[in-house]
C-alpha cells in the first residue's frame, strides 16, 4: 500500500468514526427526549390523580316544568324555582344541569346525562318541580308534551322518579337527594276512571334523601308567590348548617307550621352518612 492510498484510508476511518459519532449522539438525544415525555407524562397523571383525591363530585340535575298545553295557566313558578335552586347549588359546588319546559326526549336526555357523570363518590341530587301524576304505585315527572288520556299513557310519556332513583343506585352514587315539586291538582284527572290524588310514596333506596311537597296522595297550592312553597322554605333552609336531612326537615316542619297543617311535605332518609348540601356548612 503506498502512501497516497494511506491517506485515503485514513480519512475514510475518520469519516466513518464522524458519522458513528453523530448517529449515537442523534439516538442519545432522541431517548433522552422520549425519557423527559415518558416523566412529564407521569407527572401531570400523579397531580391528576393526587388532585382528585379526596374530592367528592356534586351532580344535579334540575327539571323546571311550566308550559303545559293541557294547563288552563303556566307554572311560572316552577321555572323561577329551577332557577333560583340551580343558582343556590352551583354556589354550593354542585355540577349542575338545568332543563326548562322539557320534552320526554330532553328529559330521557337529561337523565343520561347524568347518569353517564356520575361516580362513586358522587353526591347526586334531582329536583323536579312541574306536575307529577302516580301511575300503580310509581310517581312520573311529567314532560310538556305528555298526551295523558288514561293511566298507560303516564307509564308511556312520564319519567319515573322510582327510575331514577335506581339509575343513581346501579351507578354508585355515594348518596342520592330527591326534591319532589309536583304534588300539584294537574289538568289530567278527571280523564281516569279512577283516579289518585297527588304522588305515590317514593321508596328511598340505600343512602338516600327525599323531599316531596306534600303526604302520599295530598294535592298542594302553589300560593302566590315568586316561588312555590316547597322551594321558598328550602331556600330559606339551605345556606344553615348542618345536614341535608336537617335541612329537609326543616323545611317540611316550617311549610306544615305556616299552613297550619294543610300541607305537610314528607322526607323518607335511608341516609348512611352524614351529607351536606351548603359548603359553608361543611
Amino acid at each position: 500500500m503506498n502512501v497516497r492510498q494511506l491517506d485515503i484510508s485514513r480519512r475514510t476511518i475518520a469519516v466513518a468514526a464522524a458519522l458513528i459519532g453523530t448517529v449515537s449522539l442523534v439516538i442519545g438525544a432522541h431517548a433522552a427526549l422520549n425519557m423527559r415525555t415518558l416523566d412529564a407524562a407521569k407527572a401531570v397523571s400523579t397531580d391528576q390523580i393526587t388532585g382528585t383525591i379526596g374530592q367528592t363530585s356534586r351532580l344535579a340535575l334540575v327539571i323546571g316544568n311550566g308550559h303545559y298545553p293541557d294547563a288552563s295557566a303556566p307554572l311560572t313558578q316552577s321555572i323561577n324555582d329551577a332557577r333560583a335552586l340551580s343558582s343556590t347549588l352551583r354556589k354550593n359546588g354542585f355540577d349542575v344541569d338545568m332543563v326548562e319546559d322539557a320534552s320526554k326526549d330532553d328529559m330521557v336526555r337529561a337523565v343520561n346525562r347524568l347518569k353517564s357523570r356520575i361516580k362513586r363518590d358522587s353526591v347526586v341530587m334531582l329536583f323536579f318541580g312541574g306536575y307529577g301524576v302516580q301511575a300503580g304505585r310509581e310517581s312520573y315527572m311529567l314532560p310538556v308534551d305528555a298526551v295523558i288520556w288514561k293511566e298507560s299513557d303516564v307509564r308511556r310519556n312520564g319519567v319515573s322518579i322510582d327510575g331514577v332513583l335506581d339509575m343513581m343506585k346501579q351507578q354508585g352514587a355515594k348518596a342520592k337527594l330527591v326534591v319532589v315539586d309536583a304534588s300539584r291538582r294537574n289538568p289530567y284527572e278527571r280523564r281516569f276512571r279512577s283516579y289518585s290524588h297527588g304522588l305515590a310514596p317514593i321508596s328511598a333506596p340505600d343512602n338516600a334523601l327525599i323531599l316531596s311537597s306534600a303526604s302520599p296522595g295530598k294535592v298542594a297550592d302553589d300560593g302566590k308567590g315568586e316561588h312555590s312553597v316547597l322551594v321558598s322554605e328550602l331556600l330559606n333552609n339551605l345556606d344553615a348548617q348542618g345536614s341535608a336531612e336537617s335541612v329537609f326537615n326543616k323545611t317540611r316542619v316550617a311549610i306544615s307550621r305556616a299552613s297550619e297543617g294543610d300541607q305537610v311535605p314528607t322526607v323518607s332518609s335511608s341516609l348512611l352518612e352524614d351529607i351536606r348540601i351548603s359548603q359553608a356548612g361543611g
